[in-house]
């Protein structure tokens, strides 16, 4: 397979799956993994994610704006806040989870595992959801709890950024359009850090030289393009519908996984 169709194959993979409660990571390692597609670099996979985080400032254009220009808003002013605050609770831990090197081996088995019981916990909190109607706002709880939340799918290949988050602040009270939309709000700068992070560690460690830059712009673009319409589409999702379907989708997945490693010896 030429390596240009490869990148876009893992672009479109990565935008499509960044937003929903699935697990981009997750989605990009199983088949690098398997051997179906290419394996690339850590900084790759985690670059092109800031594609992801394109479209949502183009879909939330209007929010942005909104924001931008009511500064003067104690509402506006607090949001922001907590914006800020879970974005740095989320980039401290995760420069102590780096620094202490406890992340999981991003192979088979740890992405299988997570991808299981994530589904499983999906349906648990679902369940204690259904018939609540939730409220709008964002407590100083529901902060801290979303970035601890962000932590863990860092740790944990195959959890899902968007949907950890997402099912965290649905835990606590919070309304399912408030929710998605903190959290994809939260998304922004917490997956330009992460990517901006790579680069300047590849610069800083001298592996800068052998990365395929082209190829990590192809990736980006392709993500970006990818994303912009599931997020379009599952905006208008979550107002009615739960996650119950991604849940089953994600037991089938780990499970079938989970299997393949016993029966093919998969790393």
């Amino acid at each position: 397979m030429p390596d240009w169709l490869a990148i876009i194959l893992l672009g479109i993979i990565e935008g499509v799956t960044e937003f929903l409660p699935i697990s981009s990571t997750g989605h990009l390692l199983i088949p690098q993994n398997m051997g179906l597609l290419p394996s690339k670099s850590d900084l790759f996979n985690v670059v092109i994610q800031s594609g992801a985080v394109l479209a949502v400032l183009v879909v939330f254009t209007k929010k942005v704006k909104e924001l931008a220009t009511s500064l003067g808003e104690p509402s506006t002013r607090d949001y922001l806040a907590k914006l800020a605050v879970s974005f740095l609770i989320t980039a401290v831990g995760g420069l102590a989870i780096k620094k202490l090197d406890i992340e999981l081996p991003e192979t088979i088995p740890p992405v299988a595992w997570a991808t299981l019981i994530g589904g499983v916990i999906i349906l648990i909190l679902e369940f204690f959801h259904k018939g609540r109607r939730g409220t709008t706002e964002i407590t100083w709880t529901v902060v801290v709890a979303v970035a601890l939340a962000q932590l863990l799918a860092g740790v944990f290949p195959g959890t899902s950024r968007s949907g950890a988050s997402i099912l965290m602040a649905l835990a606590f009270g919070v309304a399912r359009p408030a929710a998605t939309e903190f959290s994809f709000l939260l998304g922004i700068p917490t997956l330009m850090a992460a990517g901006a992070f790579k680069i300047l560690s590849a610069f800083k460690d001298g592996t800068a030289g052998s990365e395929d830059w082209g190829m990590v712009a192809l990736g980006t673009v392709v993500s970006a393009i990818s994303a912009f319409i599931v997020v379009k589409w599952l905006i208008r999702f979550v107002q009615s519908h739960t996650f119950n379907g991604f849940a089953w989708y994600r037991i089938i997945l780990g499970a079938a996984l989970l299997v393949w490693v016993h029966t093919k010896g998969g790393v």
